[in-house]
């Protein structure tokens, strides 16, 4: 079971961490992914928030509220600070922006209050106070709000003009024609619940900030670094001020509340024991930005025992290291992405688990165990000896002639088994008591048949003594008798006797024979017999005196049922397995369903008269049998089957085998 859940295990992980790979990838291909990329050092830390990024555009449109908003969000640059206020402090990922920094972000506020035109006073309005420490140099600007006016449907949208502030505190009498800024109020209220005109309502503004010593810079080398090496050592201030000499409306030096992605953040999409792997470049070039490894469950030590048994079970291709390689590429260069998996943390976790299942497995173990000893000392151990005894009641019936010796008494019991062994103990019982009955029947009625045997060969050998010329009718019958004496004798029941009767047999022509027969049926007590034959002799394999006494029953049968004053037709027929020979006689036809069970022992039916169908009580339903019985031995067959007007008997012989 540990192999076949290692193996399933490793199938898994193998597949878990091919998607694992893609999730990563994907992760970092997205515009927040390679924000964290290129910014290895700022990403996860809010406290560093005004540290300009780089963002994985050339620039952003800060003229345009919906694309601004769009490059910052994809970006995942914006930093949440309280009360629903967010700010990205980035710049663009190549020189040929100019030496900008763009500063985008939104918070909640009241009203907003313009700055008229021509007021020398800038703090009747609403302003943005900017201030960047860079170089040894201090960027100061104050940035009051100009607005247009409502927009119908769209809010309210200004324009923040930048005037700097020299060294000694003075405003720059015209505004900086570098600095661009524009804010937009949306018309609805932040809570949707307000409906006042005065309510708070969310405001967008998006800034360009020219940085001179940049600026400068590039313009004296072109092919300068890019993004500035200097760019860790950047400070920033940034606040929105209110009309007056109020507290700012949102201010940059409050604490961040959260930070941006960061490449940290990675390590939970670890499974255990991998390690990953994040370069700046590929190849031999190539410089290591982070490596993470994902941490180990330690909460649960794993059983030594298990442990070692499960690093022993084979599993194919287990020992080959899983690694993976994928570069993401951004607009500032390559970065290769190792992933490194570790299969033993799967021994580690299967073991946890097997650990933790191995009492409940044990005690179930051990609950089967004594259960399965109660079964097997109660109840299989009983079983099995009734299965013994029971498969030694054959071999005792043959033994014993007929008797069942089984003992179950001591398997007696109030449980099921021992009320089954009592009612077999008591049903063998009733069994043996009627096999001892049946017995006795049979031995009395052979001595009657024994007894009658005798008493009849006596006076039949007398009587052939009267008779002996050989063409006296009588002598013929005088040894059928004789014969059907020597089959009964000495047998437990007539359908015994007959069916284990020997015949003779030879061939005969079976022309003459239906001949006589018919012509001495009138001494048998049935007249008005007709015969039809063949106009040459037909030899048939058969009896004699059996095939006659087959004649004698089924013309016995046709005499009983025919209509009064009607003959019986005997018709011999050729056929090409030998001789065809049909009995019909005029009478009621027979029950469908009795076509075949009239030849079966002990099956009489009533006997039709003209006052209708009375039971004959004389006749115990045997001649049809002897008739079927005698006519099989003698490699033929017989059918019965109703015509119109009566019921014929078809009786095929066989005719000798040919030399």
């Amino acid at each position: 079971v540990l192999q076949e859940e290692k193996q399933l295990s490793y199938r898994n992980y193998q597949e878990l961490f091919r998607k694992n790979v893609a999730q990563i990838t994907a992760r970092l291909q997205h515009p927040t992914g390679q924000l964290a990329l290129l910014n290895p050092e700022l990403s996860g830390q809010a406290q560093h928030a005004l540290r300009p990024w780089v963002l994985p555009f050339a620039a952003i449109d800060f003229d345009d509220k919906a694309k601004a908003q769009q490059a910052v969000e994809m970006a995942g640059c914006l930093v949440p600070y309280p009360d629903q206020a967010r700010l990205c402090v980035a710049l663009g990922n190549q020189a040929l922006a100019g030496g900008f920094v763009y500063a985008v972000g939104s918070l909640v506020t009241g009203p907003l209050q313009e700055h008229p035109v021509g007021e020398q006073d800038l703090s009747v309005a609403h302003r943005v106070s900017v201030n960047i420490q860079v170089r040894g140099q201090t960027l100061r600007w104050l940035a009051p709000l100009e607005t247009a006016g409502l927009v119908q449907g769209k809010g309210l949208r200004g324009r923040l003009t930048g005037f700097a502030i020299g060294g000694d505190g003075q405003l720059a009498p015209r505004p900086d024609k570098e600095f661009r800024g524009w804010l937009w109020q949306e018309e609805r209220c932040a809570d949707a619940r307000q409906t006042a005109v005065d309510c708070p309502r969310r405001a967008f503004f998006a800034l360009r900030l020219p940085v001179a010593p940049w600026r400068d810079e590039l313009f004296r080398n072109p092919r300068m670094p890019w993004p500035p090496q200097d760019l860790a050592q950047w400070q920033m201030r940034l606040a929105v001020l209110p009309p007056g000499a109020g507290p700012a409306v949102f201010d940059s030096q409050r604490q961040a509340t959260a930070a941006p992605f960061a490449l940290s953040e990675l390590r939970s999409q670890l499974l255990v024991g991998e390690r990953l792997s994040i370069r700046r470049g590929t190849g031999a070039q190539a410089v290591e930005l982070l490596k993470l490894t994902a941490p180990e469950d330690t909460n649960v030590a794993p059983s030594p025992l298990l442990s070692r048994i499960i690093r022993q079970l084979p599993v194919e291709g287990y020992d080959q290291p899983l690694q993976a390689r994928d570069v993401v590429s951004t607009p500032m260069g390559d970065f290769e992405l190792l992933l490194t998996g570790d299969v033993r943390g799967l021994n580690r976790s299967l073991s946890v688990v097997a650990s933790r299942l191995s009492w409940f497995v044990g005690a179930m173990l051990a609950a089967i165990t004594l259960t399965w000893l109660a079964i097997e000392l109660r109840i299989i151990r009983r079983i099995t000896l009734l299965t013994r005894r029971a498969a030694a009641v054959k071999k005792s019936v043959h033994a014993s002639e007929g008797f069942i010796q089984l003992d179950l008494q001591d398997l007696r019991g109030r449980d099921e088994l021992g009320l089954l062994s009592g009612v077999l103990a008591d049903l063998l019982a009733r069994v043996n008591d009627d096999v001892r009955r049946e017995q006795i029947r049979a031995q009395q009625e052979k001595d009657m048949w024994h007894a009658v045997g005798h008493e009849i060969m006596s006076p039949l050998q007398s009587l052939l003594a009267l008779h002996p010329q050989p063409d006296d009718p009588s002598q013929r019958y005088i040894q059928r008798m004789q014969q059907a004496v020597r089959v009964l004798y000495g047998s437990a029941s007539p359908s015994e006797a007959i069916e284990s009767a020997t015949l003779q047999l030879g061939t005969l022509d079976v022309q003459a024979f239906l001949q006589h027969v018919a012509d001495n049926a009138v001494h048998a007590g049935i007249a008005d017999v007709q015969f039809e034959g063949v106009q040459e002799p037909l030899v048939v394999k058969a009896d004699e005196y059996s095939l006659e006494d087959v004649i004698t029953h089924v013309l016995s049968n046709a005499d009983r049922h025919r209509h009064s004053g009607t003959p019986i037709r005997i018709t011999l027929s050729h056929t090409h397995e030998g001789a065809e020979v049909k009995l019909h006689n005029q009478g009621e036809p027979i029950d469908e369903a009795m076509l075949d069970a009239i030849f079966e022992y002990g099956v009489s039916d009533a006997v039709q008269t003209d006052g209708g169908a009375v039971p004959d009580n004389s006749h115990r339903g045997q001649g049809l049998f002897v008739a079927r019985t005698y006519m099989a031995k003698m490699g033929g067959t017989i059918h019965a089957f109703n015509e119109l007007g009566g019921v014929s008997f078809v009786m095929k012989l066989a005719a000798p085998p040919a030399g």
